[in-house]
């Protein structure tokens, strides 16, 4: 057989596997021929297009793609049209407004920045049409080849191509009112609930009561179902004791239609001790992936603590991080026990007073610090709107500064001496007693700039051992006077209001976001247990009785739903949590009313404002006075020039 020249050699064709050793091969035949035909299409194909694997992933570049600032890329390839335009409902299908510029190749390409308010230009769902231009001047309306849905009306002999573009990973909300949930006691039964019922049973109820985040615990691997998810043995995998992958993934996509952002509780912090399902002396050592002796354990949590400093357990975690953004599509992060993580004594036996010596010397855990740098670097760098939350107690300065600016590079840290504050008081203060000014400064005491999560109470108050907020101020009466049938009692009249109240109070005031965890929007009465040998293996409270939420049932945590649902509602439509733009003051003090409008230039018609009885309240040059009812809500509407403060009384 004759050697093709320059390929005899080539040790990319296996000569004793080719086709040589056909016998049904005629002599004279080469096939080598196409093996070199092969190898120079190929090497024509890496060199324009720098890999195979880039080009094979034209879908990506073809057809529409929203970019990360929300504008839309148009490109296709027509080599034999004159001109080339894009038409359908976000035009009222004007066949020429929006033409595409033509590139090399026979490529076409058009642009759509996005809108003012951010979103994109063409919405999710919209029908669309090519209008292809000919040499003859003829139009012809036509699908994109890259076009993700098509879809045929019942009365039309053709599909129509509509734009598919769910509102889904990074997009990031303007004012984050986060749902915390476990998917496994997602439900009233006692079991353990299942991906499938939270996507069809819970993700609506988080809908309907306007939050726009869901944070879902316990969701990597984790062997001990009471560790609430924070003992993790697999970190790529997640819990199947809920379902399959395709189930969370189905999950997700769900929540993304519905407008809603989901974040994981990710666990890096430390990780179960288990060897035979876990990490611990992975390869028969005290230190693969942990420090060896007692800095690799946590004193407390009997876990093992990461080794940041090392390269591969850097590897391990970054593309832990990744894998999660990328296969499930999370939108980003709720870091655990970051506390711990910044400080060698983990926080322990520490109480935290706010002094620059507490956050900088010794016990700081610098390898931890640049491990968390680096997470939120790459975290944000790679995907723009990714949230990153940390579970801090400590008050580290600069935590939820950028890391260009020398910070950790956080979103968010929670706001957790507020519900601290709100048990302490309801254990130990009379209705008298309360102090609003160190209920507003607990409220207020937050470092300038960085963004904070607050919260009236989340899953710790809701363990056993402790209560939840509706249990402190309405106990045993929660079992027997809720019902909407009987009159109400004043225990629980007081407790109802003084519940919405509170919560109101720290939506306003406690943060830059707003975190509630699943059930304490209703009051839900029972705390959390998981199965133990404590209590039998039981799943009577390791469950969220939503069934108490049913209209045939009567009872009066309905009313506790439904003011959950307004006061986030009203939130969506006000958006006092990303406001700090106005630059007004608004306080109450010794039943005067003051208002100051520090803005430079801006002035504001009908500034609403929380105020005491109805009325009109005009402006006058001295302080005036009026009665607050106790717990009232009430508003009314003022106009403020640029820096200008004024009192107010009822006309």
């Amino acid at each position: 057989m004759e050697q093709v020249q320059g390929l005899g050699q080539d040790q990319g064709l296996e000569q004793d596997q080719g086709l040589e050793q056909d016998q049904g091969l005629e002599q004279g035949e080469n096939p080598c021929y196409l093996y070199q035909l092969f190898t120079e299409r190929l090497s024509k194909l890496e060199e324009a297009e720098g890999s195979f694997d880039d080009f094979t992933r034209s879908y990506m570049s073809y057809g529409v793609q929203r970019q990360a600032n929300n504008s839309l890329m148009f490109r296709e390839w027509a080599p034999g049209a004159q001109a080339l335009f894009l038409t359908g409902d976000f035009n009222d299908w004007n066949s020429t407004s929006h033409p595409y510029t033509k590139k090399e190749y026979g490529k076409w390409e058009l642009y759509l920045p996005p809108k003012r308010d951010k979103a994109p230009a063409i919405e999710h769902e919209t029908k669309l049409k090519l209008v292809v231009l000919t040499s003859e001047g003829e139009e012809l309306f036509r699908i994109s080849p890259w076009a993700k849905y098509c879809h045929k009306h019942v009365d039309s002999n053709t599909y129509d191509w509509i734009h598919w573009d769910p509102i889904r990973p990074f997009l990031r909300p303007r004012s984050l009112r986060i749902y915390e949930a476990h998917v496994g006691i997602a439900s009233p039964a006692e079991e353990i609930a299942t991906y499938t019922n939270f996507t069809l049973n819970v993700l609506p109820k988080i809908k309907d009561l306007g939050y726009n985040c869901v944070q879902l615990m316990a969701i990597m691997e984790h062997a001990y179902y009471g560790s609430f998810g924070y003992q993790v043995t697999n970190f790529f995998a997640a819990s199947s004791r809920f379902g399959t992958p395709e189930d969370l993934k189905r999950l997700v996509d769900t929540a993304h239609s519905l407008g809603i952002t989901v974040l994981l509780d990710v666990v890096h912090s430390h990780a179960s001790s288990n060897t035979a399902d876990g990490l611990n002396k992975f390869d028969g050592t005290d230190s693969c992936f942990f420090h060896s002796g007692p800095r690799g354990h946590h004193p407390q949590w009997g876990s093992r603590l990461f080794n940041y400093q090392s390269w591969e357990v850097l590897r391990f975690l970054l593309s832990n991080l990744r894998w999660w953004m990328e296969e499930y599509r999370f939108d980003g992060f709720r870091f655990d026990g970051v506390s711990s993580m910044l400080y060698h004594h983990h926080g322990i036996a520490m109480s935290f007073s706010g002094g620059y010596s507490e956050y900088f010397g010794m016990q700081v855990d610098e390898d931890s610090i640049i491990h968390l740098m680096l997470s939120n670097h790459i975290l944000h760098t790679l995907y723009p709107d990714c949230i990153t939350i940390a579970e801090d107690v400590s008050g580290m300065p600069g935590l939820c500064k950028p890391v260009k600016n020398g910070g950790l590079g956080f979103d968010y840290r929670l706001n957790m001496a507020v519900p601290d504050k709100w048990i302490q008081i309801l254990k130990e203060l009379k209705d008298e007693e309360w102090d609003m000014g160190n209920i507003v400064y607990t409220l207020t005491n937050r470092r300038k700039g960085e963004g904070s999560i607050g919260y009236a109470e989340s899953h710790d108050q809701a363990l056993v051992g402790d209560k939840s907020l509706a249990f402190w101020l309405m106990d045993k009466e929660m079992y027997t006077n809720m019902s909407s049938l009987i009159p109400m009692t004043p225990v629980i009249d007081r407790g109802i209001q003084l519940h919405k109240m509170i919560r109101l109070l720290t939506h306003a005031l406690g943060g830059e976001g707003y975190l509630n965890f699943m059930g304490n929007e209703f009051g839900h009465p029972d705390w959390l247990d998981f199965p133990r040998k404590g209590n039998g293996e039981s799943y009577q409270y390791a469950r969220r009785q939503y069934n108490l939420l049913d209209p045939d049932n009567n009872l009066r945590y309905t009313q506790l739903y439904a003011f959950d649902r307004d006061m986030n509602l009203t939130e969506d439509k006000y958006g006092w949590l990303a406001s700090q733009k106005d630059k007004v003051i608004v306080f109450e003090r010794a039943n005067v009313m003051f208002v100051f409008n520090f803005h430079p230039s801006n002035s504001y018609s009908d500034y609403r404002i929380a105020a005491g009885p109805n009325g009109k309240y005009p402006s006058l040059p001295r302080g005036i006075f009026f009665c607050l009812p106790p717990f009232s809500i009430v508003h009314t509407h003022l106009s403020l020039s640029p820096a200008h403060s004024a009192s107010f009384t009822p006309s």
